[in-house]
């Protein structure tokens, strides 16, 4: 591909792959307006696929840090990148942070000559360099695995059994997709844990993993799963909060404000993907994943990570009081706020949760979210909303 501008057209994956056009366009814009652009993502959600439709790995602009040669190409990164011209494409770029001052100086030119793809799988907490050095000059477009809107409703359940990780959920068989994931996260564990210096024996980090399935759309109690392991709390927060800056878990904060209700300060963690969720649960079958005691956890994550990718939102929290009441995601947008829960039902009601959440919370509207047919009102500001429209109209929740 010819590199001698800014003004890119991506197509997606060739054969068999998904489109994903609507990622395409984004990176595509922020090229445009932006000196450096940072695609985020966890590892083999597809961001190198991308990225070699911008540039072709064989071009002089294109950096892959995990390979030694380009690593060495980068010793003295002034030097490599500063005679380059169009769109420059760093992979990996965790691996050199130090690269971001570097970075900062190239894209203050007058003229500015390059552009810069950077792409990571890790969080910009775990990028900070990128944020402190960056400032105002790098916008920020995340990838997930795929979403079901871009796999199709009518792989649904082949996504929530599989997940969104593309070799996982485009594999042969059901048993290749299996061989994936277990592959996939003993790679984390093995590579990940020892770049970051959380260094555990494997079937240690591998059992403290599973723990965190068993938690997934729960407040985890860390004290209790460090006394099994026979490690210290510290241990176990810091392979928590690793694992969500390489985006495999989320921890979903808790909304709290000074209102008479006693309320829960804890992160809820779910795991991201629910692919790999289901590894971590041995989970291998729709039939095995119906009768799971965390099948309904497991849809409502995936429901979650569904909303969190393509609704429209400025902020996201969940809330519960001690009490009792809860409520499954406050989305704030536009100066309101809109709840969600999220039920496996085709008859869902309104719940004294769903109404302390409205009286307390102040919410606009609540959505419940189910696998039926079709969406209709359970009172004048309760509605239930059909998967299905929720894919077709990702702003519906959040919309008039």
């Amino acid at each position: 591909m010819k590199n001698s501008g800014f003004n890119h057209h991506f197509s997606w994956y060739s054969s068999g792959m998904l489109d994903r056009a609507n990622t395409d366009a984004l990176v595509a814009t922020a090229l445009r307006r932006s000196q450096v652009v940072l695609l985020l993502g966890p590892r083999q959600c597809g961001k190198t696929t991308l990225a070699r439709t911008v540039v072709a790995p064989s071009h002089p602009n294109y950096f892959d840090l995990e390979s030694p040669a380009d690593l060495a190409r980068l010793a003295q990164p002034m030097t490599a990148l500063a005679g380059l011209r169009g769109t420059v494409v760093i992979d990996e770029v965790q691996r050199l942070p130090e690269l971001f001052p570097t970075l900062r100086v190239l894209v203050d030119r007058k003229p500015l000559p390059a552009r810069f793809l950077v792409l990571g799988s890790a969080s910009p907490e775990m990028l900070r360099q990128s944020s402190e050095s960056l400032a105002g000059r790098v916008e920020i477009v995340e990838l997930a695995p795929f979403t079901i809107a871009e796999c199709g409703s009518d792989c649904l359940d082949k996504r929530w059994l599989r997940g969104g990780f593309p070799r996982s959920f485009l594999a042969r068989t059901a048993a290749d997709s299996i061989a994936w994931r277990r592959n996939f996260l003993s790679t984390l564990i093995e590579r990940d844990l020892p770049f970051y210096d959380a260094r555990l024996p494997a079937p240690t980090a591998h059992k403290m993993w599973t723990m965190f399935a068993h938690y997934h759309g729960q407040t985890m109690n860390h004290a209790s799963i460090a006394s099994s392991l026979g490690v210290q709390n510290a241990t176990v927060r810091r392979h928590l909060d690793l694992l969500t800056g390489l985006l495999i878990v989320r921890q979903l904060q808790p909304w709290f404000e000074n209102v008479a209700k006693r309320q829960v300060k804890s992160p809820r963690i779910y795991i991201r993907d629910t692919g790999l969720l289901h590894t971590l649960l041995d989970i291998e079958s729709p039939k095995s994943l119906l009768s799971n005691p965390r099948c309904g956890a497991s849809w409502e994550g995936l429901v979650i990570e569904e909303i969190l990718a393509r609704t429209p939102h400025s902020e996201a929290y969940w809330w519960s009081t001690h009490q009792g009441a809860e409520i499954d995601l406050v989305l704030f947008h536009k100066g309101k706020r809109f709840g969600v829960e999220i039920k496996r039902t085709d008859a869902p009601t309104v719940t004294p949760s769903i109404r302390i959440a409205q009286e307390t919370l102040g919410l606009s509207r609540v959505s419940v979210i189910t696998p039926s047919d079709k969406s209709y009102d359970l009172s004048k500001d309760v509605r239930v909303v059909a998967l299905a429209d929720l894919l077709a109209q990702p702003q519906l929740i959040v919309g008039r």
